[in-house]
């Protein structure tokens, strides 16, 4: 198995062993939904809550190396832990607590990488919130290949209904816009009415 890979289903295992509740997003899950490419970190969504974030960044800093000197205090300001494995993988956790975070966790499903390797991740459609919210161009690529590869079996609505508050709190309604284009551009005129 990989080191990402290997990274990845030991911290799966970690979060399984403590009963944290997780999923994997970013490139992992593009290789599930999208085109698939070459991705160098993991990165989950990890459900802390409000309030609570220290004692799981404390557990994990006890198995992980930190990535930065101040890593505990720039995770409860940023919401991200950024932690390496003993392989030097980079592994990014969102520390989770929106009702979004909470749902993308609840829709999460297994998906097998490797013989010995079923991760956790979050669905298409929330993929694509989380890839919208991030509103980088690398996510917008992303997006256009999960369009393609998921087409009709992707549900355009629940995206809808996740993203407009996401974009309503980060005060950017040009991701909505950006993201009916993109729909519009790869799946047609008739599929964007869905986005409302």
């Amino acid at each position: 198995m990989n080191p990402l890979l290997q990274t990845a289903a030991n911290l799966q295992k970690f979060c399984d062993k403590h009963k944290w509740s997780m999923c994997f997003i970013g490139g992992l899950a593009v290789q599930r939904w999208g085109e698939p490419r070459f991705t160098k970190d993991a990165d989950i969504t990890l459900l802390t809550g409000f309030g609570k974030e220290s004692q799981f960044i404390d557990e994990l800093l006890l198995i992980y190396p930190a990535r930065i000197s101040d890593a505990k205090q720039f995770a409860i300001r940023n919401r991200v832990l950024l932690l390496e494995s003993e392989d030097s993988v980079p592994i990014d956790i969102a520390l989770g607590a929106l009702p979004f975070e909470e749902h993308a966790i609840e829709r999460s499903s297994k998906f097998q990488y490797a013989p010995k390797c079923i991760l956790n991740t979050c669905s298409a459609e929330d993929l694509i919130v989380h890839k919208s919210f991030a509103n980088r161009p690398q996510d917008w690529f992303d997006i256009e290949s999960i369009l393609i590869r998921q087409n009709s079996l992707l549900d355009l609505k629940l995206i809808w209904l996740e993203l407009r508050p996401l974009a309503e709190l980060k005060h950017d309604a040009s991701i909505l816009e950006t993201l009916r284009t993109q729909v519009r551009a790869t799946l047609g005129a008739r599929e964007v009415a869905k986005l409302r």
